[in-house]
Order: structure tokens, then C-alpha cells, then sequence
């Protein structure tokens, strides 16, 4: 009777072609995840926080002061000038981007003088550099 099974030169050849595989497929998708926080930084900045600032706007005739920044949207803000119309909370969580960092908030803006700019450092957390992601 002859026994079945895999001799352990087979299984030998399958774990080096699977792990050949996997040095291929692996750095791959490791780049994928970098643009896929990229893509929901420009979301945020684009759609979702955005979109709060400009209700924020609609219901109180300005955007929120610098000091004030984006906990303006999560509660009403006590410091001066004190919005009049404050329907919020404008969004249900804290802003923070795909690298856990908050996002960077300025009203008026330095390069967006009659709105605001909003923007986030990126992977590297330096302000001024190729990885920030930014509205302007």
C-alpha cells in the first residue's frame, strides 16, 4: 500500500513560491495605503470639512476665527467674536487626518484671503512640504 501525501521537498517549493508572491504583491499594496490616506485627506479637506465650514458660514455670516478653529464645529464656541446662529455640532467627530494628526485651520486664509485655508501635513508631519495635502 502506497501512503499519500506531499513529500517535504514539495511543500518545500510551495513555501518559496508563495513567499516569492508575497516580495512581489507586498510593496505594492504598501504605496496603495499611502494614496488611499492621501485620497480621504482630500475628501476631508474637499467635501466633509468643507462642507461643515460652509454650513458653519451659512448660519453664522463668517467662517470660524483661527482661534477658534475646527472645535467651532464640533461645540459652540465662548470666545469672541461668539456665533449668533450656532446650529451645530457641524461634525461628528474631531477632524483628525488619515495620520492621526488635526488638521491645519487659518481664517482668513494666507493663500485663500476671503475663505479659509485647511490643510494637513501628510505622512510627514512638516508643514511646507511635498506631502502636505491643502485646499489651495
Amino acid at each position: 500500500m502506497k501512503k499519500q501525501g506531499f513529500t517535504l521537498i514539495e511543500l518545500m517549493i510551495v513555501v518559496i513560491i508563495i513567499a516569492a508572491l508575497a516580495t512581489m504583491v507586498v510593496p505594492r499594496l504598501g504605496s496603495r495605503s499611502e494614496q488611499a490616506k492621501v485620497a480621504v485627506a482630500e475628501a476631508d479637506i474637499g467635501s466633509n470639512i468643507g462642507l461643515a465650514l460652509k454650513l458653519y458660514k451659512l448660519d453664522n455670516g463668517r467662517y470660524p476665527t483661527t482661534s477658534q478653529g475646527l472645535k467651532g464645529l464640533l461645540s459652540k464656541s465662548t470666545s469672541s467674536p461668539v456665533p449668533g446662529n450656532w446650529n451645530g455640532p457641524y461634525l461628528e467627530r474631531d477632524p483628525l487626518d488619515p495620520w492621526k494628526n488635526t488638521y491645519q485651520y487659518k481664517s482668513p486664509g494666507s493663500h485663500n484671503a476671503d475663505s479659509y485655508d485647511l490643510y494637513s501635513l501628510g505622512t510627514d508631519g512638516v508643514e511646507g512640504t511635498e506631502d502636505d495635502v491643502k485646499n489651495w
